[in-house]
């Protein structure tokens, strides 16, 4: 019976399959950018060749004069040009919530992706009773390390989903997620966007599986968002978090939590107690009368960062101006053309070549010569070295030498070939 309910959910999955492909194609705006002028926005690009905006990314000049009159107003009092966050924050939540198509009432901010993913773990109380969660190996580390904890606790029963290799190169099969599911399983958590290699996960597929057991799934999207189209609807997303510093073009301590509206309160609770969830009745200072804020707002404590917030509401705007459409053609032919050399040049790949996202990775044969070549060429970090490790289901270790490659709007040809010619 489970095998026959899983073929009726991935052959009644093709239409969603349909709608997420429309989603991630969609038209970009009438006019295309300057990618020339875009360039002049990033200074960083001007003293430092940077491919690897999926480690952070520079803060643009629109964001830097944002932050610059916010931090007058915080030296000099409130006067002509300043740009206190507080009036900017239902807009901030406007701004992302379109971007990933959900409502400002859905988005909470908080200081990491790793802290609002703690959030929906703890608002879902897992444990209570115990079920099992479902993860796979191209997760993020701090998501392993959270999950594997919660197992030591024995408040959970932890299912990792193997990697499969075609051709060298690693995805995770919507299929084999769905086979790791049963009916106690509470969750189902991934990276949208893998930051090992840019893996883009059939999401609707495995959202479907989740589903159809009861349980939830819980997207980290910090390396889609800003970068590559992502409509929590169509995906069917329950709760996502990303932190501001990548492809939102934003700094550190500052992100996004995603709630589905009909989540809040009933499945993903409040686990904290602060000052932002509530306002004072008659506007007096109390301590037993509270008038709470509806919204995911609920999930919000303590104070956060107002310079980082300024940020990213410049970099939202730029990023919406641009068109997240346009940005994905711009970098979708810089990988391209990475994807066709760098195998050539003896760097096989592991990211897929109909990979939809703007990270590419490749084995290193040499780890030590290829870093030397790199180092030698621009004294400095130009790309991503790793060594990524995966437990084997037998308890063995295996650790892959490899290069992470991940251009954003700032760069162009000229990048890539000073890249290639650093790696002959």
């Amino acid at each position: 019976m489970e095998s026959v309910k899983r073929r009726e959910l991935f052959k009644s999955a093709a239409a969603s399959a349909s709608l997420l492909a429309a989603a991630a194609v969609a038209a970009p705006a009438e006019e295309s950018p300057d990618w020339n002028r875009v360039r002049e926005d990033f200074p960083w690009i001007r003293k430092r060749l940077w491919l690897t905006a999926a480690d952070y990314h520079p803060i643009g000049v629109h964001s830097l004069a944002a932050m610059e009159r916010h931090l007058r107003y915080r030296a000099n009092g409130e006067g002509e040009g300043s740009s206190p966050f507080g009036a900017q924050e239902l807009e901030t939540k406007r701004h992302f919530g379109r971007l990933i198509n959900a409502k400002p009432e859905e988005i909470a901010f908080v200081p990491s992706t790793t802290e609002g993913e703690n959030l929906v773990i703890a608002g879902m109380r897992l444990g209570e009773p115990k079920g099992n969660v479902v993860i796979d190996d191209l997760h993020y580390q701090a998501s392993k390390y959270m999950y594997r904890m919660l197992e030591q606790e024995g408040r959970i029963e932890l299912r990792i989903v193997r990697l499969s290799e075609k051709d060298g190169c690693w995805t995770v099969r919507a299929e084999d997620m769905a086979s790791a599911m049963d009916k106690n399983t509470k969750l189902v958590s991934l990276a949208l966007v893998s930051n090992i290699n840019g893996y883009l996960h059939d999401v609707r597929r495995i959202s479907d599986a989740a589903h159809s057991y009861g349980a939830y799934l819980y997207a980290d999207i910090i390396q889609a968002a800003g970068a590559t189209p992502i409509d929590v609807r169509t995906m069917g997303i329950d709760c996502a978090a990303c932190g501001a510093y990548k492809w939102l073009m934003g700094d550190f301590g500052f992100g996004f939590l995603y709630v589905r509206e009909d989540l809040q309160e009933r499945i993903v609770r409040r686990s904290r107690y602060g000052v932002r969830q509530y306002t004072s009745l008659n506007n007096t200072q109390t301590d037993s009368q509270f008038k709470i804020r509806p919204g995911a707002v609920q999930y919000e404590t303590g104070s956060f960062s107002y310079s980082g917030g300024t940020c990213v509401h410049a970099a939202l705007e730029y990023i919406h101006k641009l068109g997240v459409p346009n940005i994905r053609a711009h970098t979708k032919q810089l990988t391209a053309r990475l994807q066709k050399e760098l195998p050539r040049m003896g760097y096989p790949p592991i990211t897929p070549p109909d990979n939809d996202t703007p990270i590419v990775s490749f084995r290193l044969p040499e780890y030590a010569k290829t870093a030397a070549k790199l180092n030698k060429a621009f004294q400095g970090t130009v790309v991503a070295l790793r060594r990524w490790e995966f437990s084997e289901s037998e308890g063995k270790v295996r650790i892959v030498p490899g290069m992470r490659i991940s251009p954003s709007v700032y760069n162009n040809q000229s990048d890539i070939d000073r890249l290639l010619e650093a790696l002959a």
